[in-house]
């Protein structure tokens, strides 16, 4: 089997993508609109024909300019002339502008919604692609044909990835560009020549103007810029002259070609903030900023901060960086704020440290948790068998400059796991499993690292035994996102008794975002005896457009309760049921616990029926 794959991995990396661009096109044409896509589809078209970015500024431009690409081909109605745009009338234009834009954009101009839908995916989903092929050749640089061929395959049958890898969202495409971005950074921390320099600038001013949360890579690039050239290994030719001197100047190289790259990735974000804005007046992002950060607040951080983007913004020359640093304050202020949600029978934007560690691991597969626990008690086996040895023979300062010399990849990628986990941790924005998208493909490769690090130089007949056993893990991870195909939005693993129990710990992205409209309606298609149906749908699709004349609007205070069929996004459900800041359980969804629900569309849908009408 091992030289099967080695001889003819091409075919095989066919097959793997074969797969995940047919599960990814399907889900794209088949899944109805998310919460989110409303703000950023309408972002998009408007970046491209509009060159203005006044809606949605709290994420960079580069996606969305990817995303509207394709949709100015479809010559679609957008009318700028609306309140939407315009702002007249509207106290919150440059908040709820954007939602408002989407719903014209996709449901009230005259367009096909899923036509726009399905034409805005695509370059989600060819982000996507690019990044499983860059996976594999990473790791095959590492780990061999068959190391980039298991890394593939625990992204590309991830059903979290499957998931989220069709949307227009930042989610995937922060993972991509982050990657990229350490790849060639990493490639000039081997060999600082300013070629590589200038590549690894430019792919970090790229992930610059994906999403804002790349910033938080920041710290690990420039510890390891000023500390790698303190520890390098000096070539044999200077061996002889190593001093203060020599080390002085490679540490001054490493730092001017570093400045040199952070400079160049200055400047991407300014070339793409400035086609970007290129039609926006002062007045246009003063109006953003006054919003954002009005001076009537009496908080001093709010008012420098309109300072300083109001003297950005006054400058033609800089304006596009007020546009751009307007977009990192904002984010900084919303994750500040939190953002409400269901977790264990609790609502509220208040986050709670146990969110992340406890989604991920009900969410990601069990044969993946295994291959983590593994790498880790692989590790750490590692570096205390090494550390005995070394202190054994009084090397250890040796050994420690041995390993930061040789394994820079390992501890860069493992150090931003680490801080972006924290932050993720203890920050207050809990509203998904694709917030920590970022870290996935870092994983990915740092497992494949220490699987491949394990059987090396192992036994031949030990290693055919562990072969066994990574390809009974493999053929368990391929086999997941074909059982549950193709509800990978809501997949849960088996602790929890699987993905049909997931709403019960946990909802918003993780479970119900407005997927399953149109399985609804394939539902109700295949059960003609129910001619209406009570509708509370949390999503970005239409109900009323999608279901027609079956459609009855619910929601959760609406008495009395009508005998019938009623479908609850179990994000609605959850919410109102939890929602400990309603003490009048009379107004909320308590009343369907008396109730087995009769089915569940997509694991995010509950079906119940009601034979009696009655007030509670």
């Amino acid at each position: 089997m091992e030289k099967f794959l080695k001889k003819h991995y091409p075919w095989v990396i066919l097959v793997i993508m074969t797969f995940f661009i047919t599960v990814s096109v399907l889900n794209a044409k088949n899944d109805s609109a998310t919460f989110d896509e409303i703000a950023h589809i309408p972002a998009g078209y408007s970046y491209v024909t509009e060159q203005d970015m006044r809606l949605n500024p709290e994420h960079p431009p580069l996606l969305k300019d990817m995303i509207g690409l394709p949709l100015i081909f479809l010559n679609l109605n957008f009318d700028t002339t609306k309140q939407f745009w315009s702002g007249d009338g509207l106290n919150r234009i440059w908040d709820d502008g954007q939602w408002i834009a989407g719903k014209h954009l996709l449901y009230e101009a005259g367009n096909n919604p899923n036509q726009i839908l399905f034409w805005a995916r695509i370059p989600i989903i060819i982000i996507s692609v690019f990044l499983g092929l860059f996976i594999f050749m990473w790791a095959k640089e590492f780990a061999g044909i068959l190391g980039g061929l298991f890394a593939l395959t625990l992204y590309a049958f991830d059903p979290n990835i499957l998931g989220h890898n069709h949307y227009v969202t930042t989610d995937i495409g922060i993972a991509a560009f982050l990657t990229f971005a350490f790849y060639f950074f990493l490639k000039f921390i081997k060999h600082p020549t300013w070629k590589n320099a200038m590549i690894g600038g430019f792919f970090l001013g790229l992930v610059n103007v994906v999403k804002f949360s790349s910033l938080m890579a920041y710290p690990i690039l420039g510890l390891v810029l000023l500390g790698y050239p303190l520890i390098k290994k000096i070539s044999h030719d200077e061996v002889e002259n190593q001093n203060k001197s020599v080390r002085t100047k490679i540490f001054f190289s490493y730092l001017g070609k570093g400045l040199a790259a952070f400079a160049i990735s200055m400047l991407v974000v300014w070339i793409v903030y400035f086609f970007n804005t290129f039609n926006m007046t002062s007045w246009t992002i003063s109006k953003q900023i006054n919003f954002s950060f009005p001076l009537s607040d009496p908080n001093i951080l709010s008012q420098t901060t309109n300072s300083m983007l109001t003297s950005l913004n006054s400058s033609s020359v800089l304006r596009p960086f007020a546009e751009y640093m307007l977009g990192v304050t904002m984010v900084f202020k919303r994750v500040a704020g939190g953002n409400g949600a269901y977790y264990l029978e609790n609502v509220s934007s208040d986050a709670s440290a146990s969110y992340f560690p406890l989604v991920f691991m009900l969410k990601e597969t069990l044969p993946f948790l295994m291959l983590i626990v593994f790498s880790i008690t692989f590790a750490c086996i590692k570096i205390v068998h090494n550390f005995k040895i070394a202190l054994e023979n009084k090397h250890v300062i040796k050994n420690i400059r041995h390993f930061l010399q040789t394994g820079v990849m390992q501890y860069m990628l493992f150090g931003f796991i680490i801080l972006y986990s924290y932050l993720s941790i203890t920050g207050n924005l809990n509203i998904g499993l694709r917030h920590l998208f970022p870290i996935m493909p870092l994983l990915y490769l740092l497992i494949t690292k220490k699987v491949f690090d394990f059987l090396r130089g192992k036994h031949h007949i030990t290693k055919k035994q562990i072969h066994i056993i990574l390809f009974a893990l493999l053929a368990w991870i391929i086999l997941i996102p074909i059982v549950n195909y193709p509800n990978y939005v809501s997949y849960f693993n088996e602790t929890i008794g699987g993905s049909k129990n997931g709403y019960k710990y946990v909802t918003d992205s993780n479970t119900d975002w407005g997927q399953d409209l149109g399985r609804l309606k394939i539902f109700l298609d295949k059960n003609p005896q129910i001619d209406k149906i009570h509708v509370d749908y949390f999503g970005g699709g239409r109900p009323e457009q999608v279901l027609r004349e079956k459609y009855i609007q619910w929601w959760d205070s609406m008495r009395p309760i009508e005998a019938g069929w009623y479908a609850i996004s179990v994000n609605s459900l959850q919410t109102s049921i939890y929602d400990k800041t309603n003490k009048n359980t009379s107004n909320n969804y308590a009343w369907t616990q008396n109730y087995k629900p009769v089915t569940i569309i997509g694991n995010s849908i509950l079906i119940y029926y009601i034979p009696t009408s009655h007030s509670n």
